[in-house]
């Protein structure tokens, strides 16, 4: 093919080699910077209290994060976020959007960091992902069984690298107990425990609260906000309490041992599957729940034994371990189980590639390499399975038997019909 090139046009080219090109350090990575090569995109949806202290902590910080768009229903925190990313960065760059397709759709975002209501986790997960975005999301990462598969099959079908907000899983105290179990430093275990808290109910308010005036949609978009839960009038209160509420909330066993059974799970190597038996313990507070394997190991659920929060206790024949935070070291049945910490660690590391970075940065080191990370698709969905099945178990008032293969309840279909949620018509995303 010919290419025909006017005279003004070759000296024009001429000019530009023989002038020197001024490139800023910045781009080449010099004097600290990252070069845009090396660098990450990311924005954020519905970042409040946890979303915003996350990010100025573990987001913002990252020489090779740019964060660059902010997306809430909420105008007080979608004007805060962008502040605090302005601030950071000193400029007015940061991008607000009250409709999520808008961030979505943008090109040059490669990753996104979810802390919405519980109601949103999944399905906004699920709309990322599609998007060719890689996700952060916090916990309880899925309100039902049926929206933990989408997201497992989501996370599949687009190889997207999917982490959940289950960040104990990145820190040496805990990281230290589950290598004991896994290492046999404990010999057989057949009891692990898990802290659960009791913040929220575990029976969720079903009613609705008196309608207030709706506010400006670019103040509160409220039909964004419901997204496809069953529509009510809006009511302020909704704003701070909604994991009071069931159509919003996974009640104190989602929202507590999303975490504490995660940890367990990963313990035990149990990331493939749940507990078939679950009992109900006809009180408000289900303290000594125990949960069963298939193998006939038992997680059970406490209120007490630990000096800090989000506690596990594992114990074996052969000596036992607990952490929870705020633990400078684990305790344990005996000093020699920690003779060899660090090492334990660098084990760990070499062993998995994962290090002991925060959560956030494994996150964003998996989303470079593609390796899979810490607190996966299916340990998310396997382990919140079992915050769901002991739910259900709860609500219905039985004890109940669960099939991890079928992934639904034996002989039971009035629970089978508790696995999912009906979608708002125009809000079926799962």
């Amino acid at each position: 093919m010919t290419v025909q090139l006017s005279r003004r046009s070759f000296l024009g080219s001429l000019g530009a080699l023989a002038l020197p090109t001024l490139v800023p350090g910045s781009a080449l990575g010099l004097n600290g910077a990252v070069a845009p090569s090396n660098r990450l995109v990311m924005g954020g949806i519905g970042l409040g209290n946890r979303g915003r202290g996350v990010l100025g902590s573990w987001g913002l910080p990252e020489k090779d994060i740019q964060f660059v768009a902010i997306c809430d229903v909420r105008k007080d925190r979608r004007e805060g976020v962008k502040n605090m990313v302005d601030n950071h960065y000193g400029n007015k760059d940061c991008a607000a959007y009250i409709d999520v397709r808008e961030l979505l759709a943008r090109k040059d975002i490669d990753c996104v960091y979810i802390a919405t209501g519980d109601r949103w986790h999944a399905p906004m997960s699920v709309l990322a992902m599609r998007a060719g975005k890689d996700v952060y999301c916090e916990k309880p990462s899925a309100m039902t069984v049926r929206e933990g598969q989408a997201v497992v099959a989501t996370a599949r079908k687009y190889a997207r690298v999917y982490q959940a907000g289950l960040q104990r899983l990145s820190e040496p105290n805990f990281i230290v107990c589950n290598e004991l179990v896994r290492l046999g430093r404990l010999g057989e275990v057949k009891k692990v425990y898990a802290h659960l808290y009791f913040g929220t109910p575990l029976y969720l308010q079903r009613t609705w609260l008196p309608a207030q005036p709706e506010p400006p949609k670019d103040v509160v978009d409220w039909d964004k906000w419901l997204g496809p839960c069953a529509w009510r009038p809006y009511n302020a209160e909704y704003l701070s309490r909604w994991p009071h509420f069931y159509d919003f909330g996974t009640s104190i066993i989602g929202d507590w041992c999303s975490h504490t059974y995660a940890q367990c799970h990963d313990a035990l190597g149990m990331e493939t599957t749940s507990p078939v038996y679950y009992p109900c313990m006809h009180m408000a507070e289900p303290n000594g729940m125990a949960l069963r394997f298939a193998n006939g190991q038992e997680m059970i659920a406490e209120q007490r034994g630990w000096r800090g929060t989000c506690g596990v206790r594992y114990v074996g024949s052969e000596g036992w371990v607990s952490c929870a935070d705020g633990y400078t070291r684990p305790d344990v049945s005996r000093p020699s189980l920690l003779a060899d910490y660090n090492k334990i660690l660098s084990d760990y590391c070499l062993r998995t590639g994962y290090s002991t970075e925060n959560h956030m940065r494994q996150f964003f080191n998996s989303v470079k390499t593609r390796q899979k990370t810490v607190a996966n698709p299916v340990l998310m969905h396997r382990s919140m399975t079992s915050t769901h099945c002991a739910n259900i178990a709860q609500w219905l008032g039985r004890d109940m038997r669960w099939d991890p293969v079928k992934e639904q309840f034996i002989d039971d279909p009035e629970a089978n019909r508790m696995l999912a949620r009906t979608p708002r018509p125009g809000w079926e995303i799962i």
